[in-house]
């Protein structure tokens, strides 16, 4: 139990900082926890991230940089990557959209800073809200929901995330301007590969 809630935890996090500019709140939410500071170590080390006041760290770095990095120069939408036209599909021909539709998951396009249901902020909420209905599957002790939600889970990476994310957050990487989206390209990228890892040795078991 205590691994699916740090998976939960983990994608919640990345989509969180992946899908909109940040506020006050999640920024000290973000200094304030050791946890997740530990995840990202470049910022950690950051002296700005102690010595510049929020709003300026807000206001002229981090909000210019996700903006640089999702609406400006990168495009963080699966169909651009996997359509030979490289056009965004908005509409109900998106991909993940059943998906999204037999998971009871609702994309609040109000929130998001988002134009469609496959951008990569959305696509980890996605995954954080199956890691979530299987936490209550198995405190419900249904363990065929169990196991189905882990199929789910690996067949979504596997037919989403990973045919596409790692090229995003590989140009994230190098496109980042702060230490913020720097961390959080390699650990959004690092954390599927190893979450697809772990799901596949636990569906062999």
């Amino acid at each position: 139990m205590e691994q699916l809630q740090a998976r939960s935890n983990i994608y919640a996090l990345l989509s969180r900082i992946l899908l909109q500019e940040l506020d006050v709140e999640m920024l000290k939410t973000i200094k304030e926890d050791e946890n997740i500071l530990e995840f990202l170590p470049t910022l950690r080390d950051w002296k700005e991230l102690q010595e510049v006041d929020n709003k300026k760290l807000l206001e002229e770095y981090f909000n210019p940089d996700f903006v640089n990095l999702s609406v400006l120069h990168l495009i963080p939408y699966e169909t651009f990557y996997t359509r030979e036209d490289q056009m965004i599909e908005t509409g109900g021909a998106n991909p993940v959209t059943d998906m999204y539709s037999a998971y009871d998951f609702m994309v609040d396009f109000e929130i998001a800073r988002s134009v469609s249901a496959d951008h990569i902020g959305i696509e980890y909420e996605f995954m954080h809200h199956l890691v979530n209905a299987e936490i209550v599957a198995l405190e419900s002790n249904d363990a065929d929901a169990v196991q189905e939600l882990k199929v789910v889970q690996h067949e979504f990476l596997n037919k989403h995330l990973l045919q596409w994310a790692p090229m995003y957050l590989i140009n994230m990487k190098y496109e980042a301007r702060t230490p913020l989206y720097y961390d959080t390209a390699e650990m959004a990228l690092e954390f599927i590969l190893s979450d697809n890892e772990y799901l596949s040795a636990e569906l062999k078991s």
